[in-house]
This record gives structure tokens, sequence and C-alpha cells, in this order.
């Protein structure tokens, strides 16, 4: 104990408060001091005292909160995080981190948690949880670069966040907290939804749950499993806006839909996507003001650019999904990648490769590398998805001119379609079969989870082959399909505005001698 007490004494006296307090909060279930403290006094405290090192061992500090098992887990938990954002971990930490997350996670599988703990502080255990397994991915990764003692230690770490272990981790406790079936019972989604998980009892293994089944969303993709990602993300509808927890924490709203829109696009799924990327994009042009003295501010700023970048990969790919963007969002693509949009619908693989890169998540490999035979192994999946990626595109690349041909007939002999190709009729025959099949898509119908869709029409052109009787040569016969118009938007946005001009002439006349301002000029009216 006198070995405590000296470690103790070197804390400074607003950290050993702070540590007091916080832990008086949460045996209390003050939810409204915990939030404040863990948001705002940690962020505050660190800036002052550990800007550049690490805060207190938890023996620092152990014996300021009577030894409590749990809250010295949760201390480790903020511990290892701030470590991770400041200074480069070891090997030893990143194990201890991984230890700490398994007792931490084994007490609220096993035991009946008697805390309120804030949901963003939950979400930022599952968030912090996938990101360390994917730190952990990429130092593993550089194992040519590690000498014979590192590359000895790390044969003693093979479970140490294994793809399996995480997956298993975020499995368990989303079938624990029942939350799936909670959500697709009649009605669940709008109760979850209005109780924000603070409900008698505890909210741990609830919400924990919850931001369970986003963290598998985000592990099947970094692992390139898209199937799997949405399949694990089903009991989330995130096309069902209205009822979903997400929006009421930015991070984990912009993480189900980032990962959801990149699923949905690399299994050409395009509308989806679009909508996708659509739903997060105009929330984060809606939300960011407020986040602007957010740790994330930063990330959210990259995740809003990435997520540009790919929506300008979609539209290349698919310009019917088009559709699927408010006209904000549209403007703003075309403002940053109109350039890019234009090469990229030319077949500029460079450009696709460009933004592929930028903006697609960092991909891990779920075997561990040969230690024996050490290799830096860190960008395999990366190359690997890009390889797929761009064969996706080489397969396409004359999709864009045969498009352009096809939409000034309305009729076209085979024969003159493959001499202005400078193709082979075989070739052009199979071209205009493959557009066939990339104008329809699995899109989601309304119901179902995130997984499941009907196979759609997603083209503006129509076509098909018919054998001239009078020259006895094919003939591609071209009807263009009527755009779709989506009069709810228009409508939805002149009644927003109608509502807000009866506001306005509701509020009470100015007093005498007010000065008025000028009225702005008058807007032209879109028409449809």
């Amino acid at each position: 104990m006198a070995a405590v007490s000296e470690f103790t004494a070197g804390v400074p006296d607003l950290i050993k408060q702070y540590v007091v307090y916080f832990y008086r909060h949460i045996r209390e279930r003050n939810i409204r001091e915990i939030f404040s403290m863990y948001e705002v006094s940690f962020a505050t405290l660190s800036e002052r005292f550990y800007k550049n090192t690490t805060w207190p061992p938890v023996e620092y500090i152990a014996e300021l909160v009577d030894h409590d098992h749990v809250f010295c887990l949760l201390y480790k938990e903020m511990y290892f995080r701030h470590l991770y954002a400041t200074v480069q971990p070891t090997l030893e930490q990143r194990c201890d981190s991984w230890d700490n997350y398994c007792a931490l996670f084994n007490v609220i599988l096993s035991s009946n948690i008697n805390m309120q703990l804030p949901n963003g502080w939950l979400w930022d255990m599952v968030d912090e949880f996938v990101y360390q397994f994917q730190s952990w991915a990429q130092f593993r990764g550089k194992a040519a670069a590690r000498g014979g003692d590192d590359l000895a230690a790390l044969k003693q770490c093979e479970r140490v966040w294994s793809v399996l272990s995480v997956l298993n981790y975020l499995r368990f406790l989303a079938d624990k907290s029942g939350v799936a079936a909670e959500l697709s019972a009649p009605g669940g989604m709008e109760r979850f939804y209005e109780t924000e998980g603070y409900e008698a009892g505890s909210n741990v293994l609830r919400m924990v749950g919850y931001f369970a089944l986003v963290g598998l969303l985000r592990v099947h993709t970094l692992v390139g499993d898209y199937g799997g990602a949405l399949e694990a993300l089903a009991p989330i509808h995130p096309f069902q806006r209205a009822h979903l927890f997400t929006p009421k924490i930015a991070g984990c709203n912009i993480a189900l839909y980032y990962y959801s829109g990149f699923c949905y696009l690399q299994l050409r799924r395009y509308m989806d996507a679009a909508r996708a990327f659509n739903s997060v994009l105009t929330y984060i042009a809606r939300v960011k003001q407020y986040h602007q003295r957010s740790a994330q501010y930063d990330q959210i700023l990259k995740k809003n650019e990435q997520m540009h970048a790919l929506v300008a990969i979609t539209l290349a790919l698919c310009p019917a999904a088009q559709r699927q963007l408010d006209e904000n969002v549209f403007n703003t693509l075309r403002d940053k990648y109109g350039e890019k949009m234009g090469k990229m619908v030319r077949g500029s693989e460079a450009t696709y490769e460009e933004l592929f890169s930028y903006a697609c998540p960092k991909f891990v490999t779920c075997a561990p590398p040969n230690l024996d035979a050490p290799s830096n192994t860190n960008q395999e999946a990366y190359r690997l998805q890009l390889r797929c990626f761009l064969g996706l595109v080489h397969e396409q690349r004359h999709l864009p001119m045969l498009k352009e041909l096809l939409q000034l007939y309305t009729a076209v002999s085979l024969r003159k379609l493959a001499s202005l190709m400078d193709l082979d009729e075989a070739t052009v025959r199979g071209q205009l079969m493959l557009l066939k099949a990339t104008g329809y898509c699995k899109t989601w119908a309304g119901e179902g989870g995130a997984d499941a869709g009907t196979v759609q029409a997603a083209t503006d052109l129509e076509f098909f082959i018919d054998l001239d009787q009078a020259s006895g040569q094919e003939t591609v016969v071209v009807a263009e399909a009527k755009p779709v118009r989506r009069q709810g938007e228009f409508l939805a946005r002149h009644i927003a505005k109608f509502e807000e001009i009866v506001r306005d002439l509701s509020l009470p006349a100015p007093e005498p001698g007010t000065p008025v301002k000028p009225l702005p000029a008058a807007r032209p009216v879109p028409s449809y």
C-alpha cells in the first residue's frame, strides 16, 4: 500500500480531484455530470497536463477509487485511447489495451452492471476498439522492419487483436444485448429512438450492443467482406432515418453511412450507395458547425471529402444514381469533382485509382504475416481491393462511348456501331450485353434490412437488339427512358419555405422608428 501511496503522491491535485469526482458521479449515476467530465474535463486536463504524454497508469489512481474494478477498467480504456492519440504505442501497450478491452467486455457480457454511462462514451469504446484492431494490423504488417526480439514477442501474440476475436466480441455484445430482436419487433425502432437507451437499470449493454452492429459493419468492410458487412448491419435500417438513433452521435452516424455506402458501391448497388452518401453528406452539412470545437472535427471534414469522392465514382459508373442526390449535394460535388468526373466518364482509370485510393477504408489482411520469413504486408489488402475495383472499371471502359453513340440514334446496325467504335462486332455485342446488365442493380425497396433489396432499373437508356428483315443485319433499337420526376422533394422544399414565410409574418410589428431592412432580391423559381 505504501508503494501505491507514493505513486499517488506524484499525481497533480487537479487530476486527483477529477478522478475522485468522476468515480463519485458514476456511482451516483449522474449522467449529466459524467458526460461533462468525460467530454469536456478530460480533454481540458489532457491539454494542460498530458498534451504529449500519457495519463497516470491505473496503479497511480486506484487507491483514490477504492480499487473499484469496473472503474479501473473504464479509466484504462480512456488511458489507452489518449495514449494512442498522443504517442506511438509499443507492442506491450497494444497487448495491455487488448487485455483491458477483453476484461471490460467480459464484465459487460457476464455481469449485471448497474450503471448509466453517456451514449457517446459507449460509442467511443466500440469505435476505439475497432480502430486499435486496425492499428494492430498495420503494426503487425511491418514485420520486415522489426528486430529479432520484436518478432519473437509478436509470435507470442497470435490471438491478440485477431480478426476472429474482434468479430466474436462484437457479435457476442450484439447478441447478448438483444438489440436485434428489439429493433425487429413492431415499433421497436421507434421505442429505441425515443428512450435513447436510458431506461430503468443500466444502458451499457443495450447501447454497446447497438453500436457493436456498426462495429461489425466496419470490421467486415475492412477485410473486404461487403456482403457480410451489410448482413451484420441488417437490424439497423440505414434508409429509415426517422427512427435511427445514430444521428444523435455524429461519429456513429458518419461511420454507419460511410461504410455501408462503400459496401453498396463495391457490390454494384449504385442507387443505394448514392442514397447512403447523400444522407450523410446532408447530415454533415447541417451539423458540422456544432462540432468545430470537437476533437473529431478534422475527422468529420476528412470523411466529408472522402464521401464526395466516392459519390463522384458512383455517378461516373452509374449516372442515373444522380436521382438519389439532393440539389445542394450535387452542386457541391460538381464544384469539387466536376473535372475528374468528366475524366472518369471518358474512361480514365488513373482518375478512378486516384479517388479510390483517397477515399477507401484502410483495409487489413485476415491472415497474420509469416514471421519466420518477415515481409511488409501492409499494402496487400489494399492492392487486392484496388485490383478488383480497377478490373470492374476496365471491363466497362467502352461503355461511355457506346452509350454516347446510342443516344444519337433510334436504330443503328451492329456493324455500323462496331465501325464507329473501331471494334469487332462480337466485342460490341458483348459490350451491349454488359451495358444492359449494368442498367439494373439491386436496390433497397423500402422493406427489410440493409442487405435487402430487389433488382431495379438504374439507367436512362433502354435498347434491344433486333434482326432487320430487309438487310438481314442485327440492329440496335434505342428508346430513351423517361426520367422520373421527384415532385415530392420539390413540394417539400416549397412547403418548408412557405412555413418559414408564415413564421416571419407572424412576428410582432417593429417599433415606430425602427429602420427596415431592404428585402433580398427574389430568386428565380426552378422549372420542372
